[in-house]
């Protein structure tokens, strides 16, 4: 099966969540066919939680993972490590008093 561009997942991903009226925005953008992606929920208390996508090799399934929860320059440490790391990694942020993200959400794995 072919992999969706990384470019066409976060445009659907941004519309998704201006839908609802979430605030969300393209920090990084990184490669736009194969880069990966990293969301931080910024709850605007001073914390933040990064997400990344996992892969599962015994079943075959990809889902949103917790990568760091903490207050916001922690967070924000881990993604400028990140972004040492691999150059061509896209940074979304979404800004939610109530915590919503949608990854949750059926086609956003």
């Amino acid at each position: 099966m072919n992999r969706l561009a990384t470019h066409v997942w976060v445009g659907a991903y941004l519309t998704r969540l201006r839908l609802v009226d979430i605030p969300v925005f393209v920090v990084a953008k990184g490669d736009a066919d194969a880069g990966a992606v990293l969301v931080k929920l910024n709850t605007l208390d001073g914390n933040a939680t990064l997400f990344h996508r996992s892969f599962d090799l015994m079943t075959g399934e990809r889902k949103w993972v917790v990568l760091i929860e903490s207050d916001e320059p922690a967070v924000d440490e881990s993604i400028n490590k990140q972004r040492g790391f691999d150059p061509d990694l896209w940074v979304i942020e979404v800004e939610d008093r109530q915590g919503r993200h949608l990854l949750d959400e059926p086609g956003l794995s």
